[in-house]
């Protein structure tokens, strides 16, 4: 009897650990202000080069981030849809040229079932630069 308080206790104390390390993640509009924190909005483009080395792709919102480097990141208003990119989503946009621009048509679609989960009108990109 004396067992089953103590594991009731422990299972508590693991529930209120994991409760806090939920806690600390965080949320979508603060990592979002994170990114772009020390950061300034230059002057709306209607398209960008994607032949960068290594773009990072991430969603906040209707916001799609293309991190070029620490000192350059796009931030594109979509109309909407496109929000599967932040579970890991794989965007997907058909161009017959080496830039993204405001207009094209993106899906998001989940890999490996190859499932279609969205898609959107991505609209201008706004850099933000490190000065």
């Amino acid at each position: 009897m004396r067992k089953l308080p103590l594991m009731l206790l422990v299972a508590g104390v693991g529930l209120g650990a994991g409760g806090a390390a939920l806690a600390k993640r965080d949320t979508p509009e603060l990592a979002y202000r994170k990114l772009i924190a020390g950061k300034v909005a230059g002057k709306p483009q209607s398209c960008i080069d994607t032949r960068f080395r290594q773009p990072q792709l991430s969603a906040y919102g209707n916001k799609l981030i293309y991190r070029v480097s620490d000192k350059l990141v796009y931030v594109n208003e979509t109309n909407g849809g496109c929000q599967g990119v932040a579970r890991g989503d794989a965007l997907i946009s058909r161009r017959y040229q080496t830039r993204a621009c405001s207009g094209d048509i993106a899906q998001t679609v989940q890999l490996p079932p190859n499932v279609p989960t969205g898609s959107c009108a991505l609209g201008m990109f706004t850099p933000y630069t490190k000065p």
